[in-house]
């Protein structure tokens, strides 16, 4: 039987934590949920904003890839073992990356249990430049070495099986979303706020990374519209910091109505959500080519504006309808259509309609979507892998 209590190593050391960044977030979340349910956590991640490391129930582990480069991080291999074999873990979770491998291995070596934690497609996606340079070399280390991973792995968590090669058993998959703190993030979350607002008209907020696809720039277009047609009671709020900002701020520049507040700590945040009226997530899956093949994502934002209360708006993709029911939880338009978004803004100036949807999305991510939740799950999948593990060795 699985004791009460595991000892768990958590392998991360290209996330830098604390910040504000999602895979920072995550790593949080799952080291201080599974260390609140009564294990031993350890994690080795790369220190935070300023230096720093996180405190909470979990012990944090300062240990950066070396000269901060990530593709690096497997020759922090002997260092991971070392520790492994001091602390003995039951288990060992690593975060999937193409060039680690560094837990897996400690893993193997201790007799724990091996588990890989993959945010993004393992697969290859058509065009992929991984994929072209694998066969450019002829035999294909990266395809192999990503095959090893998953095959010496004893359990894959992951929002989506599809981006889990398909020789990988279905029984060592572990599916699931990622999470909100639904405790942080709820309706009237107090706090500084980095913009002013007045009575009356919508506020709609963007909050996350100013990257192409996650499509900031597509919020600001629909301000745009629906000021040319005489909406001036709707006003957008951008939070966040990345290389789409200035074009981004470029292309703000002159609309009443648009506060970009640049990077803000993940601390802040609730409120800045809680003093809004809607979430807006305008992915657009055109500008990452492997999102094109497969939205992978289990969208952090998409989460943290439903626990907050606010209806979402985003574009109309197989995925995110399994996550946001359409005219319930919010609305999904069509991003094909240039004018979708200012549309779907248009519709929940309506007061009640626009609570009635908050509270719709609110209720869905305490009950399914809360890192609480997650965590469970994972608590649950870890025992039973564990349980398997040990009866075939």
């Amino acid at each position: 039987m699985c004791p009460l209590d595991l000892k768990i190593l958590y392998s991360a050391i290209d996330q830098a934590v604390p910040s504000a960044h999602g895979g920072s977030v995550h790593v949080t979340a799952v080291a201080e949920g599974l260390a609140g349910l009564g294990h031993e956590v350890e994690v080795f991640v790369s220190p935070g904003d300023g230096g720093r490391m996180p405190t909470g129930k979990a012990t944090w582990i300062a240990l950066a890839p070396p000269f901060g480069n990530r593709r690096l991080r497997l020759l922090r291999s002997r260092d991971v073992l070392a520790r492994a074999r001091r602390f003995k873990p039951d288990v060992v979770i690593e975060r999937y990356y193409n060039f680690g491998g560094e837990g897996v291995r400690a893993g193997r070596q201790v007799g724990a249990l091996v588990v890989l934690e993959v945010n993004a497609p393992i697969v290859d996606h058509p065009g992929s430049m991984k994929g072209l340079l694998d066969r450019a070399l002829l035999i294909e280390p990266m395809r192999r070495w990503r095959d090893w991973q998953c095959r010496n792995a004893d359990l894959i968590v992951t929002p989506s099986a599809r981006i889990v090669p398909t020789d990988v058993p279905a029984s060592k998959i572990h599916q699931t979303e990622w999470g909100a703190d639904t405790d942080r993030f709820r309706p009237g979350a107090s706090g500084p706020l980095p913009f002013s607002r007045t009575s009356g008209g919508t506020v709609a907020v963007f909050a996350g990374a100013f990257r192409a696809w996650h499509g900031a720039i597509h919020l600001v277009d629909a301000i745009r519209d629906l000021k040319s047609r005489g909406r001036t009671d709707i006003s957008a709020v951008l939070v966040g910091d990345g290389p789409e900002l200035p074009r981004v701020r470029e292309a703000a520049s002159g609309v009443d109505g648009i506060t970009l507040t640049g990077a803000v700590s993940h601390d802040h945040v609730p409120a800045i959500l809680a003093a809004a009226d809607v979430g807006v997530a305008p992915f657009d899956v055109a500008a990452h080519s492997s999102l094109a093949h497969e939205f992978h994502w289990s969208p952090l934002k998409v989460f943290e504006y439903m626990a907050s209360g606010l209806p979402v708006v985003a574009p109309r993709i197989e995925r995110l309808a399994t996550l946001v029911a359409d005219g319930r939880e919010g609305l999904l338009y069509d991003g094909a259509d240039a004018h979708g978004l200012a549309r779907a803004l248009e519709q929940l100036t309506a007061p009640d309609l626009r609570h009635a949807m908050g509270r719709a999305a609110r209720e869905r991510a305490v009950s399914e979507f809360s890192w609480a939740s997650h965590c469970r799950r994972l608590d649950e999948a870890l025992r039973a892998a564990l349980e398997r593990h040990r009866c075939a060795s």
